[in-house]
């Protein structure tokens, strides 16, 4: 057991024993009508989705889904020396934070590790990294819906003289978002004054500010004028709501996942605390609020459904029988992006979350381990593709954790958009998924090994050099032998 499978079977153990300390004092709420419609929406879909799948997928399908399933795999040397440089990163600007007393609101931050590698289901290449720097809030907090449950204001209970004090809004009440956000930018920017990365050959560079990207964004490159970007990390300041206080009310309920996991599991997961992010509502003419805005974040509770995933609780355990669940999620997004490469424009609002919302309702549905089985990974792969096909269909997709907010709502996901996601699904169904057929090579993350071994490694853009002279060369010798067999024959015709 590794140690990140460690942190999830302590955060929910943690969540057990605040849920028995507090067993009696309140009873668990009832079904919402918005959990009852969802729970419609989600039967529909995966009704529909089944449809899509045929009682015996092709072999030539079956054969192109197993062996893109076998390369999305990550190399084991590209992990182990992205792992490295990260971590460094990340263990000296925590203690550059802890040590940096002029603000002292981010001393007691701390990082917790999100995002698709972080729960094994990264493809291709770890060349993108989220981590979530935890800043304690008080003790009570209010906090105000601005939409279907995503999106609040989050104003203090009371007046405080505590260093969070210093991203209060003149109301004295109101915390800004844009005020954390801003100044993570500026902490951030002066530890890269002073850190070096271990490798003397890269550097970290700071992307630009994104008006709705709650997250400070560093490239690593190489040294070299022009280097391409070879691993990408998310920072996103997140408020920690203490676990006493209680999810808000709009997503109290919990995810849905008592045929699949147990009610017990469901409660242990509400007892853990809730996260905040300084993300901006999207539209114009926005309120002052709406300007302060913070999205409710699941991501460590998603990292525990996709980590924890089978309702035996020992599916994909070292001795226990492997399912195929993390595999079909990671096709999906492989055709996902496969997808906004091919049309950028057309599917500009379609990302990777899109399919994780997809894939948790289908969870919740297909719950039970033999619907997974590792030998019908084909089958389950096209289940989870028609439920992603019926949801774009119908535009409905609930939000996992707050089913009133719909992602593909023409406010999110506009119906021109949507309905060019259907057809594009329709497509690749209907072709034998040929975005998956033709993969992309991935090359090397590194152009030589980490301990600096270069002749087991040959660059990709020095091999492809190579093949381009030996070609340019092989075409100018037919060449000079055609001139010669021309000039030959003049001379004997003239003679």
């Amino acid at each position: 057991m590794d140690r990140e499978d460690r942190d999830v079977k302590c955060s929910l153990a943690e969540a057990k024993q605040r849920k028995d300390d507090t067993r009696g004092k309140s009873s668990p709420p009832q079904l919402t009508p918005a959990r009852q419609r969802q729970k419609t929406q989600q039967k529909q879909a995966s009704e529909e989705g089944s449809k899509v799948v045929e009682e015996s997928v092709s072999p030539e399908l079956t054969s192109w889904i197993k062996l893109n399933a076998k390369d999305l795999k990550i190399r084991l040397t590209d992990r182990r020396w992205a792992a490295e440089v990260v971590n460094d990163f990340r263990d000296n600007l925590l203690k550059f934070l802890r040590c940096n007393s002029d603000q002292p609101f981010f001393q007691s931050a701390d990082f917790l590790n999100s995002g698709s590698y972080f729960e094994k289901v990264k493809i291709h290449s770890p060349d993108e990294f989220d981590m979530m720097l935890k800043l304690q809030a008080p003790s009570r907090l209010n906090m105000t819906e601005l939409d279907g449950g995503l999106f609040y204001r989050i104003d203090l209970a009371r007046p405080t003289q505590s260093p969070i004090r210093a991203f209060v809004l003149e109301n004295g009440r109101t915390l800004s978002s844009n005020k954390i956000l801003s100044e993570m930018y500026r902490l951030v920017r002066k530890f890269l004054k002073t850190y070096k990365v271990p490798d003397e050959g890269f550097r970290w560079e700071m992307n630009r500010k994104r008006l709705h990207s709650p997250a400070v964004t560093l490239s690593l490159c190489g040294n070299e004028i022009c280097s391409d970007e070879l691993i990408s990390v998310d920072l996103v300041p997140a408020l920690e709501v203490h676990s006493s206080q209680g999810w808000p009310l709009a997503v109290r309920n919990g995810p849905d996942v008592d045929n699949w996991l147990g009610k017990k599991v469901r409660q242990e997961i509400k007892s853990l605390p809730c996260f905040f992010v300084p993300k901006r509502l999207k539209g114009r003419n926005l309120s002052e609020e709406a300007k302060e805005s913070w999205r409710i974040s699941f991501s460590h509770v998603e990292k525990i459904l996709i980590r924890s995933h089978g309702n035996k609780k020992t599916c994909c355990e070292s001795n226990a029988t492997k399912c195929c669940r993390k595999q079909c999620l990671m096709l999906l997004k492989s055709l996902i992006e496969g997808l906004k490469q091919r049309f950028p424009k057309e599917l500009d609002d379609l990302c990777s979350y899109h399919g994780k919302t997809v894939f948790l309702h289908t969870l919740s549905i297909r719950f039970d381990d033999s619907m997974w089985a590792r030998q019908q990974l084909p089958a389950c792969f096209l289940h989870l593709l028609g439920a992603m096909e019926s949801h774009a269909r119908t535009g409905l997709l609930p939000h996992f954790f707050a089913p009133n907010c719909n992602l593909f709502s023409p406010a999110l996901f506009p119906r021109r958009a949507l309905a060019f996601l259907v057809s594009a699904l329709e497509e690749q169904r209907r072709e034998g998924l040929p975005l998956l057929r033709h993969p992309a090579p991935v090359p090397p993350l590194r152009l030589m090994s980490p301990s600096g071994d270069s002749s087991s490694e040959i660059s990709t853009d020095k091999l492809s050099m190579l093949t381009t002279v030996l070609s340019l060369d092989t075409a100018f010798m037919y060449i000079l032998v055609l001139l010669f067999a021309v000039a030959v024959v003049c001379v004997l015709f003239y003679m």
